[in-house]
């Protein structure tokens, strides 16, 4: 029996009526495009903004959409970040993992620098001058960052982090996987 690696890339969109869409796309090869499966859910309310806590806002709308599959996932990748600053304070992306019990490596991609983001964070994708910044926990940094380099995608944004994006700001309302 073949057993599928099945990696997840996942986004969130607030609405203005206080709810938010997430999204998320299952798929087996780094450098492929194939979609295995893409989920679409609606969190009816979510938490206020609060600065310096946006974890607690997203995090819920994650493990939602994380909690409606049912195989195990080899990793996450998340819209932002897993540690913040030099000191690595947790971000998003380390809440998640510590929901998780530590079970399924976090990746974090941001297109946009966090204030003392380490140099050994940046990653450069096609022909690019703007960096994407990679943090991890449960799988180190240099392989979180070779597996978002070789994504598929000619461009700074890979491929399925730019579908999951697009999937989350559709204006459609439907639920489920596809």
């Amino acid at each position: 029996m073949k057993v599928f690696i099945l990696n997840l890339v996942l986004d969130v969109q607030y609405r203005d009526d206080d709810s938010a869409k997430v999204a998320g796309i299952l798929f087996q090869e780094w450098e492929s495009d194939l979609v295995e499966a893409s989920l679409v859910k609606t969190i009816p309310q979510v938490a206020p903004y609060e600065p310096g806590h946006f974890y607690k806002r997203e995090l819920p709308c994650l493990l939602e959409l994380i909690l409606d599959i049912d195989r195990p996932l080899d990793v996450i990748i998340i819209d932002g970040f897993v540690t913040l600053g030099q000191d690595q304070h947790p971000g998003l992306g380390a809440h998640l993992y510590h929901q998780l019990n530590k079970q399924t490596p976090v990746i974090g991609v941001a297109k946009s620098r966090f204030a003392d983001t380490p140099e050994e964070t940046h990653i450069y994708r096609g022909e690019s001058k703007n960096p994407l910044f990679v943090t991890s926990l449960g799988i180190p940094l240099s392989e979180a960052k070779h597996k978002i380099t070789t994504m598929h995608g000619e461009f700074r944004i890979p491929t399925l982090l730019k579908r999951v994006d697009q999937l989350c700001r559709a204006e459609d309302e439907s639920t489920g996987s596809t």
